[in-house]
C-alpha cells in the first residue's frame, strides 16, 4: 500500500466558492452527434440563484447547441491543479440586445467584474448591440468536485 492522498469531495459551500473565486472555465454543450463541445468561457456566478452567465454573440455554435439542447456543464479549476468544480443544469439562451441599454445589455453590463466597468457605458451597450449579444444562463441543479492536498 501507497500513502499517497486520495481525492477529497468539496462541500456545496466549498465548490460554490470555488466558481465565486475564478472566472475562466470550460463550458460543455452537446452536439448534434451527442458528443461534448468544450469551449473556454469567462462566466459570473451568483450563488444565491445558482445562475452562471456568460456573454457570447447570438452565431456562435454554443448557442445552437444549447436551443437544440439546453443540458450542460462548467468545468472550473481550483486555484491549483489539485481541484476542480463542475456546475451542471440546463441553460436558457436570451435573445440578442437590439437596443442600447435594453434588459439584456443591462445583464451583461451587470456582469462585469467591480472595477473593470467600461469608462464609456453608452458607448459599451451599443458595441453589445453591434455584437448581437446575448446571455447563457446556465440553472445549476448540481455541483461536485473535489480537491486532492498534495502538500
Amino acid at each position: 500500500m501507497t500513502d499517497r492522498p486520495t481525492p477529497r469531495l468539496l462541500s456545496e459551500a466549498a465548490l460554490s466558492d470555488l466558481l465565486g473565486k475564478q472566472q475562466f472555465g470550460t463550458l460543455a454543450t452537446v452536439k448534434r452527434s451527442g458528443h461534448p463541445h468544450l469551449t473556454t468561457m469567462v462566466y459570473s456566478w451568483d450563488a444565491e440563484s445558482r445562475t452562471v452567465r456568460f456573454s457570447t454573440t447570438a452565431d456562435r455554435v454554443k448557442v445552437k447547441h444549447l436551443r437544440r439542447e439546453p443540458r450542460a456543464a462548467l468545468h472550473v479549476q481550483g486555484g491549483d491543479v489539485w481541484s476542480f468544480a463542475v456546475a451542471e443544469g440546463d441553460a436558457e439562451v436570451s435573445e440578442p440586445t437590439t437596443v442600447p441599454g435594453d434588459a439584456v445589455g443591462r445583464e451583461l453590463l451587470a456582469m462585469i467584474p467591480a472595477g473593470a466597468e467600461p469608462e464609456d457605458e453608452g458607448a459599451f451597450l451599443r458595441q453589445l448591440v453591434e455584437e448581437r449579444r446575448v446571455v447563457i444562463r446556465l440553472r445549476v441543479d448540481r455541483l461536485y468536485g473535489t480537491a486532492l492536498d498534495i502538500g
